[in-house]
């Protein structure tokens, strides 16, 4: 089975998603693109309630572009078992999948340019939680248990 990247993105992240598509796609990842497909104004929670609840059924790594990466961030960590991670560097985007198995990555278009954008993918899709004793911290982010 291919691995699956779930994307969404409101108006002002539109461009940077499409660039970071392409990329996923280069990579062998199977994209599920939820959306906005156009550049009229739209409301990021939209959009990123739609791919936090696929990503929270176990379809997929998500990845939500928005003008900050802040409110794609917040509206997705209201889903129980997601864990958004906003990223404007290479090495955190490596880290949050490491030790905090981010499973959805958040990045602002008006923050990061597309170059450092895709490396910021590359780096959050080429790493793997640690886990140990790393588990023990990832269980208590989760107060629902």
């Amino acid at each position: 089975m291919a691995n699956v990247l779930i994307v969404g993105s409101d108006h002002a992240g539109l461009s940077l998603k499409q660039e970071l598509v392409g990329l996923a796609a280069e990579l062998g990842y199977e994209v599920r693109d939820l959306g906005t497909h156009t550049s009229d104004s739209t409301d990021y929670p939209d959009y990123a309630h739609q791919v936090a609840s696929a990503v929270a059924a176990g379809d997929g790594l998500g990845l939500l572009v928005c003008g900050t990466g802040l409110g794609m961030s917040m509206s997705a960590n209201r889903h129980a078992g997601v864990r958004a991670a906003l990223c404007g560097d290479i090495f955190s985007a490596s880290m949050a999948r490491q030790h905090n198995d981010a499973n959805v990555l958040c990045v602002g278009a008006r923050v990061v340019g597309p170059g450092l954008a895709a490396e910021i993918l590359k780096a959050f899709l080429g790493a793997d939680f640690e886990g140990g004793r790393h588990q023990r911290r990832v269980d208590k982010i989760d107060l629902t248990k």
